[in-house]
């Protein structure tokens, strides 16, 4: 119980170390990661269901050549194909901000390290210090959120690439 308590308290100091921007990306991350854990949660449990009901709706046809029939087609490609790509632009571009955030942190983290220099003349480095792991730490924590979200894009983008060909290969027109 006590590791768990200073495991908190270890977590709280850092936080605390790399300012209130440091927050920012922390609930940037968690965001990041709730919606990229919802797709995965669809693409494993309800994507199969939406695939099944466009293919029934286009197998329920009873001739499938014609233009009408080619735009019913689109028309459920591109119903499937919005619900794969819901949030991808969301997780984009929360991707794309985490390390925006942290160059955020790194200049306040600069900002502090001034003040320190005009009040203290610049010879006191122990004050200094704060200011400055006020500057790394976000820039380092934008950074980790950031690769973390491109490796979860990455595979989302891939799943869903592959879904969206092979719904539109099963949606066949030639009989």
């Amino acid at each position: 119980m006590y590791a768990l308590f200073d495991a908190w308290e270890g977590v709280r100091d850092f936080m605390d170390q790399g300012g209130v921007v440091l927050y920012a990306i922390a609930i940037l991350i968690f965001v990041m990661w709730t919606f990229i854990f919802e797709r995965v949660w669809y693409f494993k449990a309800s994507l199969n269901r939406d695939i099944d009901k466009a293919l029934s709706a286009w197998e329920g046809r009873s001739e499938r050549k014609s233009k009408r029939a080619h735009q019913v087609r689109e028309a459920l490609i591109s119903r499937v194909n919005e619900k794969i790509d819901q949030f991808m632009p969301l997780i984009k571009t929360m991707v794309t901000l985490a390390p925006l955030f942290g160059l955020l942190g790194t200049v306040t983290g600069m900002i502090s390290v001034f003040e320190i220099m005009a009040i203290t003349g610049g010879g006191d480095a122990k004050s200094m210090s704060s200011g400055v792991s006020k500057a790394t730490i976000p820039t380092m924590s934008g950074m980790v959120a950031a690769i973390s979200g491109v490796f979860g894009y990455t595979y989302l983008e891939r799943v869903s690439n592959r879904e969206k060909q092979l719904l539109a290969d099963h949606l066949t027109m030639d009989h």
